[in-house]
């Protein structure tokens, strides 16, 4: 017995359970049902699991596999983007340059029938280490080249390196083709060394060479997803479609379209043609799919040579596999027989070689017949012709019929506009805000057509070369051939609808800015420029026999609205206009040109743009001119434009001297009064007459043409000439001046004595506020020689009512 049974032997129960404790015997048999059953259900089960996994087994062998199975599009990198693991995952070089599973039937045994999941594995190897380039945000400086065939892999390569070289953008290369070679191998053919600062990624699947065309498509595709994932690249660039993979091409486009990004399929060409993108940022360089650009052309009577000749060079310009712009003309009344065959058989765009469907960009308004055409009827006219549909986005390019456009004018016209519209610090440039448009032509002339135009050689750049002509901010319209953003072809949209419903004999008279050789809605669109200080951009090319568009003078027709119907006479060499018209004569003799015509240019644009293509100014570093020529500074041509805006808006817009609205978006409500009784302050049409006459902050040695008069005031007519003749520095006989004086006095006490007709035609000319305006003019300048300079001093004013322009001169070298 145990000790502790010993202890409690009196205790019945205590030794029951002492009892329980005792050692059993080792030899006691079971009962024969309690031992044999257990053992056979253990071994039937182990022979059920062996049968299902042999079913199992065969049945997963020989499953049937479908034409294109689903594909394992998302292989593991990480944790997350931002996350760089201490290790990355390499795979066996044997193992992955093993070929697959070739197929046993004959009819599938081709050369690219691998079909099975997709691995990257090296392109994780080069996504982690971007993180440094932000390629986390939505915005960056990312820029994408992207390739499958080694051929287009070389012809990108070389921009690849120069657009890293001007260091503007984050510039990465992806391969993305069947081929086996290394990327160092691909480099070192290339010939691509350590100064080509781009990013490599190698983005080819396990398998390459033996994959199915829909498999590459779909690894094109789960590739630029995971690329997008880690770098958000603000465009892709990839050679022409026609040298590439199709399975490539097809996959980048679609899956672009569904990420929203832009493609740009360089031509074949690229490397000898298109070496300014490289000088485009990633701002630039995104809004390449989506900005659109309109072309206008008026054509007057009897132009069918000349719009002709346009049209061609418009069909024969490069335009590199950017979109065709839309061409809108507006025909005459009448149109002769050349110009009707020529539009017949005009087709535009032209029917691509791959026969897709074919949409016609061409849009013609023919006008109703009619005799005459006032100033604001041609202006609404013209501008009625184009409205864009998306502002920030669509433009249009207004050329004259006269005009010649160069085949590379649209490598110059996207270049521009990418870079000073839409680049990076665009939204931050006051310079960019106060941009209106571009343009092609180059000026020979001054607007008012009374001198000849220098423009300035000179930038404030850095990178600058003094010796070469730099281009130049002027405010100042173009109709020969100029591009007119979107955005501000509304607001002068807005602008002319107010302008026109006032009566013009109730705004006060002024002189005129602009030649009537010109259409009468650059006087509307200079009014604008001048009172929101907007400015052009125009070219200055390093020859004057080479331009981008060239001005033909033969075939020179003068606007309909400044001219007469012709007389119906027998002779067969009938003038234009009446003799005896009151307007100022347009005569073809008077715009023959002055100078030799230039010839479009036909070289590579990197020679046209500044300092020869080897620096990008800013539009800051641009000079910039006023209206009249004159340089000035932006502070000032902001002051300048204050103060015209107030007077603007007292003597044509009627508002109270109070009235100083915020001006809004595209809309320039803020400039009329007349619809808007609590703006004007109780003023009316009729109280404008008190008023100064139009102020136009003009300096003194200004030379605008005279106004048309009458016989009876040749007097003033001859003042006015005496005036010009002093401007220009000429000398004037002293006792000549004196009778001339006196005749004039003579002649004005004569003339308010002769009738009340002679009296309000000569109000409603304004030759009393124009000799307001010639005195005032003759103390302010004196004597003046050719070699003076206008300085235009920014003064503050301070009476409102009266709102007078005030300027100084100072003598300074031109």
């Amino acid at each position: 017995m145990s000790p502790f049974g010993r202890m409690f032997a009196d205790d019945e129960e205590l030794g029951k359970k002492d009892d329980d404790r005792k050692p059993r015997p080792t030899n006691l048999q079971l009962p024969a049902w309690s031992a044999r059953k257990p053992a056979s259900w253990r071994r039937r089960r182990v022979l059920y699991g062996f049968i299902a996994c042999i079913a199992l087994y065969i049945f997963f062998k020989n499953i049937p596999v479908p034409d294109h199975p689903p594909i394992n599009l998302r292989p593991n990198y990480g944790k997350s983007p931002g996350h760089v693991p201490t290790q990355i995952f390499k795979p066996d070089t044997e193992a992955s340059a093993q070929t697959p599973p070739h197929p046993d039937k004959p009819s599938e045994a081709e050369k690219h029938y691998f079909d099975g999941p997709i691995r990257f594995y090296k392109l994780a190897a080069s996504l982690y280490p971007i993180s440094r380039l932000r390629g986390q945000f939505q915005m960056n400086k990312n820029v994408l080249f992207a390739a499958s065939d080694l051929r287009s892999a070389s012809e990108l390569i070389p921009i690849a390196c120069e657009m890293a070289n001007w260091d503007r953008n984050d510039v990465h290369f992806a391969v993305m083709g069947r081929d086996n070679l290394e990327l160092d191998e691909i480099r070192s053919v290339n010939g691509v060394d350590d100064d080509c600062k781009v990013n490599w990624h190698d983005a080819r699947p396990n398998f390459s060479p033996w994959s199915s065309n829909y498999r590459m498509e779909v690894s094109v595709s789960a590739a630029l997803g995971h690329i997008e994932t880690f770098m958000h690249p603000q465009v892709l660039i990839t050679d022409d479609s026609s040298r590439d993979d199709g399975f490539f091409t097809k996959a980048i486009r679609a899956k672009a379209a569904e990420l929203g990004k832009s493609v740009i399929e360089l031509p074949k060409d690229a490397t000898e043609k298109m070496m300014w993108i490289a000088r485009l940022d990633s701002g630039s360089l995104a809004a390449w799919q989506t900005t659109y650009v309109d072309i206008l052309i008026h054509a007057p009577p009897r132009s069918s040579g000349s719009l002709t000749r346009l049209l061609r060079s418009i069909e024969a310009a490069d335009y590199f596999g950017h979109r065709r712009p839309h061409l809108t003309i507006e025909l005459p009344a009448e149109i002769d027989h050349p110009t009707k065959r020529y539009l017949e058989k005009l087709v535009w765009p032209p029917v691509d070689s791959s026969a897709s469907s074919h949409t016609s960009q061409v849009t013609l308004r023919h006008r109703i017949p009619r005799r005459t055409s006032t100033v604001e009827e041609a202006s609404i006219r013209l501008v009625e012709s184009f409205y864009p549909a998306r502002p920030a986005d669509s433009h249009v390019l207004v050329l004259s019929p006269q005009v010649e456009l160069s085949p590379v004018y649209f490598h110059f016209l996207m270049y521009h506009l990418l870079e000073y519209k839409y680049s990076s610090s665009a939204p931050i440039s006051t310079e960019v805000q106060n941009l209106m448009g571009l343009s092609l032509e180059l000026p020979t002339m001054h607007l008012n057509e009374s001198d000849m135009f220098s423009p300035p050689m000179i930038s404030k750049g850095a990178d600058s070369n003094p010796e070469e002509p730099t281009p130049f901010l002027w405010q100042a319209p173009n109709s020969i051939a100029a591009l007119y953003f979107g955005e501000k072809w509304v607001e002068f949209h807005s602008f002319l609808t107010s302008r026109v419903s006032i009566d013009p004999a109730t705004v006060p008279p002024r002189p005129n800015l602009i030649s009537e050789s010109y259409p009468s809605w650059l006087e509307y669109i200079l009014e604008l420029m001048r009172a929101r200080g907007y400015t052009l951009l125009y070219p200055n090319y390093p020859s004057d026999r080479e331009s981008i568009a060239t001005l033909h003078y033969e075939l020179f027709h003068p606007p309909e609205e400044f001219t007469k119907p012709q007389p119906q006479t027998d002779s067969p060499h009938t003038p234009l206009l009446d003799p005896e018209t009151e307007t100022f004569p347009t005569d073809l003799s008077s715009h023959r040109p002055k100078h030799a015509e230039s010839t479009p240019v036909k070289t590579k644009l990197t020679s046209l743009l500044p300092n020869r293509g080897f620096a990008v100014p800013e539009l800051s570093d641009f000079p910039l001119l006023s209206h009249e020529g004159n340089e000035l500074s932006s502070s000032l041509l902001s002051a300048t434009a204050r103060s015209f805006t107030t007077n603007f808006r007292r003597q044509v817009g009627i508002c109270a001297a109070t009235y100083k609205p915020k001006p809004e978006a595209m809309k320039a409500d803020d400039l009329f009064c007349n619809n808007n009784p609590e703006a004007r302050g109780g003023r009316s049409f009729a109280d404008i007459d008190s008023d100064q006459p139009f102020a136009t902050s003009n300096p003194p040695d200004y030379k605008p043409k005279p106004p048309a008069v009458k016989d009876d005031d040749a007097v003033r007519q001859s003042e006015f000439e005496a005036h010009l003749n002093r401007q220009a520095g000429k000398k004037e006989d002293p006792a000549g001046k004196k009778k001339e004086e006196e005749k004039g006095e003579t002649g004005g006490v004569e003339q308010e004595k002769s009738n009340d007709n002679s009296e309000k035609e000569t109000k409603k000319l304004g030759m009393a506020e124009f000799n307001d305006f010639l005195k005032k003019a003759e103390k302010e300048t004196g004597a003046r020689t050719k070699d003076t300079k206008v300085e235009v001093d920014e003064k503050e004013v301070k009476d409102e009512d009266k709102a007078d322009e005030k300027s100084s001169v100072k003598d300074r070298g031109w």
